[in-house]
């Protein structure tokens, strides 16, 4: 049984979710302030953490910055609806996905299930990947660039992989939504583009080769940098 943490002030919310959740197979713990939440959120105890942006003695977004210096857990950030600045910020700071206040339950259970079920997808598959100077093992949900680690968020590590396995080959932006998130590309969704942008950041700060490309009109594609190209 998955048990799930959210970390949200609104005590009456928390007690809803946990009896819905609960349908479906979820033991659900709150904490209902940010340095609470974030010392359970930390434990490793929890497959993915429901993450508020407003929230007492830390705010979620320094909690998320935190957790992120000490955790990959998944983490699903509930914003106001329509502040796509806290969306946006939330997903560069480290979160996997975001649902914005108010929200239908099923939906929420929609979004966990997807990531999960990402996860469980990635450990069930080959256990390691190489495309050039990058290399990934999906068991260990490590990745290398020219031997150097990365540190990624769930959904970065998705995204990678989906690059990875399909080197060369320009991906779309919807297909790339469904692979790494399980979800539908939404009209104005920006989610998969704030990823990849953080992904890239971190790929390229070694050697200083742009290993994601744009292709206009069609997406992105991974052109990793091969042993014998000069720096």
């Amino acid at each position: 049984m998955n048990r799930l943490l959210i970390v949200d002030d609104d005590t009456e919310l928390c007690a809803l979710l946990a009896e819905r959740l609960r349908e479906d197979g979820f033991v659900l713990h709150a904490a209902h302030d940010g340095q609470r939440g974030l010392e359970l959120a930390s434990s490793g105890e929890y497959s993915l953490v429901i993450l508020d942006v407003m929230l007492p003695r830390m705010g979620g977004m320094e909690l998320l910055k935190e957790l992120r210096s000490r955790s990959s857990v998944p983490v699903l950030m509930l914003t106001a609806r329509g502040d796509e600045i806290d969306r946006i910020v939330g997903l560069e700071v480290g979160a996997d996905d975001y649902l914005p206040k108010p929200f239908n339950p099923r939906e929420l259970v929609a979004r966990i299930k997807a990531i999960l079920r990402r996860l469980d997808e990635r450990r069930a598959g080959p256990d390691r990947f190489t495309s050039g100077d990058i290399t990934i093992d999906i068991a260990a949900r490590e990745a290398w660039i020219d031997g150097n680690p990365l540190h990624l968020t769930t959904i970065e590590f998705a995204l990678l992989e989906v690059l990875v396995r399909n080197a060369g080959r320009a991906l779309t932006r919807e297909y790339l939504t469904n692979a790494a998130l399980g979800r539908k590309l939404g009209v104005f969704d920006r989610t998969i583009d704030v990823h990849i942008s953080n992904l890239r950041k971190k790929l390229d700060v070694h050697r200083g080769h742009d290993h994601i490309k744009t292709v206009r009109g069609s997406g992105y594609l991974l052109a990793p940098r091969r042993a014998n190209e000069e720096l």
